[in-house]
């Protein structure tokens, strides 16, 4: 079974996110999809002040599996980037809701977090999608 942690939120594309005392936000893929998606070996992140709307693509995740797109989970800019991902993606692997961070940003709607699931939520449509 996956973690879920539940002091984040999570989106059904399956990118996590962390609001910072800042109010920032932090993101990364969640434990699930870095599990579907097997040994990461590349990663294209995004340029550090994108804006992005919600939903648009924000960069490239690469496994021995396949390629999935990451997308914004909130509308905002970016304020930066995971550099290490670049020499070592596989911390997505093995930390994904640590070291295996995507990238943060300055949400520009805060209604927005609002809309993102809660842990609860992330897990029945993990297991929905399992079925």
């Amino acid at each position: 079974m996956s973690q879920i942690p539940s002091e984040l939120k999570y989106v059904s594309t399956h990118e996590w996110i962390r609001l910072e005392d800042d109010g920032s936000v932090t993101i990364g893929i969640t434990d699930h999809a870095q599990q579907l998606l097997g040994d990461v070996v590349y990663v294209e992140l995004p340029e550090v002040e994108t804006t992005f709307n919600a939903g648009d693509d924000a960069g490239v995740v690469e496994s021995v599996k396949a390629a999935s797109d990451l997308y914004a989970p909130l509308s905002g800019e970016v304020l930066e980037v995971n550099e290490a991902l670049a020499d070592t993606p596989e911390m997505v692997n093995q930390d994904p809701y640590g070291q295996g961070w995507f990238f943060r940003m300055r949400p520009s709607d805060p209604d927005e977090l609002l809309e993102l699931l809660d842990a609860d939520a992330y897990a029945e449509l993990c297991e929905e999608e399992s079925a």
